[in-house]
């Protein structure tokens, strides 16, 4: 397989639709699953996930709810899930079935409980009625469903093995930022439809954000003809949009290395300066398609959920590199634009998905607009400050180093303040 077919295939399978926070979209998949083992029929389920994902669904709005969490997730899949839409599973659910919902809430037959015995995404759900019982676990991927039973039947067992684990994450570990450059000039722009989807659905949040808080479409205002616009609109724009979706708005977004906070991140602030600029369609498309790889590149260095802001961090050095690329950069620039972000903005935390992402989107387009725009003007920061290597590489290894080695207890200490402060 060459090389660009290769970074395609891990393209289309990074980026896929979503719709809500895909930890509890996740779990309600996983209900799904097991509510079709039984036939429907559900007198008792238990939740297990890892702490990542508990943290992620604390506070986020589920679809089309006032509700937020993981038993608002599991009571809606229970009523109206269908698992054939995977991470889509909630979209058909309507007012009858959110009524029901509510009132199976009452009823007190979903626990919810944390394991810390698994590296990586882990959600595990425990069903039965009064004949039958379903085991369903998601493992690694959120819609990656690695095992099913049915009372003492295996229907799926493929948990992975350690070997198979480290060898699917380092598939793009691969490849260069320069690779990802010359796939996003050369690819014919035909194989890129993923990526003009990404675009139509996630501008859609954008309206949505509008609706919900019209004071954001204006209160960044500014000259369109300069680039201190860049930012005010990109801001705005990506704002909106993350609100939109952390508040439960029944719009899918397509989603990115597993996060959909982390695809409005890698897509809205290039195709924002993109309309600004008036610039052509597919130079734009080539642009996010940079910028999803990039995010792509350093989500398998940090890991799929860590203690750090992912959508901020992570997708904010992918779009820094599609906003270079938009803006005429060369390879050198672009480069340049992703060890910017590592120097400045590497410590955004990771406190669970809720409202307030859409701030942490907003201060991670700004930087990634000025990481941008010092590049462009072939302003780096050195290698021989903090943690920024001798190239984008190396930056993004080190950056990975400092999640995975130097932060194994944040998750922890996170969580424990989240759970326990004042309402």
């Amino acid at each position: 397989m060459d090389k660009n077919t290769l970074i395609l295939e891990i393209l289309k399978e990074q980026v896929k639709p979503s719709l809500g926070c895909t930890e509890p979209i996740s779990v309600a998949y996983a209900v799904s699953v097991a509510k079709d083992l039984l036939d429907d029929s559900v007198d008792m389920i238990e939740i297990i996930v890892d702490e990542n994902v508990f943290k992620n669904a604390m506070g986020v709005g589920i679809p089309g709810t006032d509700g937020i969490g993981l038993k608002v997730a599991t009571a809606l899949a229970l009523i109206g899930g269908k698992s054939e839409n995977e991470l889509e599973v909630l979209k058909n659910i309507n007012k009858e079935d959110i009524e029901k919902a509510n009132k199976l809430l009452g009823k007190d037959i979903i626990r919810i409980s944390t394991t810390d015995k698994n590296e990586g995404l882990y959600i595990e759900v425990n069903a039965e009625n009064k004949m039958d019982r379903a085991k369903v676990i998601i493992m690694d991927k959120h819609d990656n469903v690695v095992f099913t039973q049915k009372n003492d039947e295996v229907l799926i067992d493929n948990i992975p093995d350690s070997q198979k684990k480290i060898a699917s994450a380092n598939d793009i570990k691969k490849f260069t930022i320069a690779d990802f450059w010359d796939f996003s000039n050369s690819i014919p722009f035909s194989h890129l439809k993923i990526v003009e989807q990404a675009v139509s659905m996630n501008k859609k949040l954008v309206d949505a954000g509008f609706k919900k808080l019209p004071v954001v479409e204006s209160i960044f205002e500014g000259e369109k003809d300069n680039e201190f616009y860049y930012k005010e609109y990109s801001k705005k724009v990506t704002y909106a949009a993350c609100y939109a979706r952390m508040t439960g708005y029944p719009l899918s977004v397509m989603s990115c290395a597993g996060s959909g906070n982390q695809g409005l991140m890698a897509t809205l602030p290039i195709a924002a300066i993109g309309e600004i600029k008036n610039t052509d369609n597919e130079k734009i498309i080539r642009g996010i398609t940079l910028s999803l790889l990039v995010t792509i590149y350093v989500k398998s260095h940090t890991g799929l959920l860590s203690p750090v802001c992912g959508c901020g961090v992570a997708a904010g050095l992918g779009a820094s590199a599609g906003i270079a690329y938009i803006l005429d950069g060369n390879l050198k620039n672009i480069e340049g634009a992703i060890k910017n972000m590592v120097g400045g903005i590497a410590g955004i935390i990771c406190d669970g998905a809720k409202p307030g992402c859409a701030f942490k989107l907003a201060i991670s387009t700004e930087a990634a607009v000025d990481a941008a725009l010092m590049a462009l003007y072939e302003i780096y920061i050195s290698h021989r400050d903090g943690i920024v290597g001798k190239n984008a590489e190396q930056s993004i290894e080190n950056l990975g180093r400092v999640f995975i080695d130097g932060m194994p207890n944040t998750d922890e200490v996170i969580l424990d303040i989240m759970i326990n402060k004042c309402p």
